[in-house]
């Protein structure tokens, strides 16, 4: 099933990025964003934390060009509602190409540095993207290293449904068939951050939570076995 408030892409500068304060009552955690838009000024919260799992999220930093964006990357500053297809700029974790674990970029090898790649596994990194399994502190270190407060930003999710924001910038998919969140499981409806770089590529953050398939039906919902 869709989100509840819909899917899309906001497209905007950054102003400002900050974490949440530590509390004990138990919240997720984020990465607040800050984005000038065109309708005025919005807050993202990224998701970098799970309650499910005591290993906190997994998630990929990854190169894209415009042509892997597609429409998306010709957008003007603004909210943009999208369809939950392969076709309409949505992202999917599991099933678009940005995603693949297996990718051979070389758009990787001029953005090494932030993606973490060392000398000695850089070659493989190249074409190998696995998950990466942390700390709600190392996912937001990955988030944070890529931003660039003055510069072109897009997020994926679901609009607030009151005043200007987007939450659930994660996967929205592969929720156990069990858990509170299954209904909202659905295929192309991923949340995302992108950051376009000086030479119009692209940097892109894909969180998920380690409680989250990695196969899915085209319900969004687990694959057995």
């Amino acid at each position: 099933m869709p989100l509840d408030h819909g899917y899309g892409v906001l497209v905007g500068t950054l102003v400002a990025h900050e974490r949440d304060r530590p509390d004990n009552q138990g919240r997720w955690y984020h990465v607040m964003l800050t984005i000038d838009s065109a309708d005025g000024r919005y807050r993202a919260a990224v998701d970098v934390d799970s309650h499910q799992s005591a290993t906190g999220v997994q998630w990929k930093v990854v190169p894209a060009t415009a042509a892997d964006l597609a429409v998306v990357a010709v957008l003007p500053p603004g909210w943009h509602p999208l369809a939950s297809t392969s076709t309409s700029g949505a992202l999917d974790h599991i099933r678009h190409p940005i995603a693949r674990t297996w990718r051979f970029l070389w758009t990787g090898l001029k953005h090494r540095g932030l993606l973490g790649w060392s000398a000695a596994s850089r070659l493989i990194n190249v074409i190998y993207r696995p998950w990466r399994t942390g700390s709600n502190l190392e996912a937001s270190e990955a988030l944070e290293q890529i931003l660039a407060i003055g510069g072109p930003v897009l997020v994926w999710g679901e609009p607030f449904a009151t005043g200007l924001g987007v939450h659930n910038v994660h996967q929205n998919q592969g929720d156990p068939v069990n858990s509170q969140w299954a209904a909202s499981n659905g295929s192309w409806q991923d949340g995302a951050v992108a950051v376009r770089r000086a030479d119009d590529s692209y940097l892109v953050f894909l969180p998920r939570f380690s409680s989250q398939a990695s196969a899915t039906d085209d319900q969004g919902h687990p694959l057995a076995g």
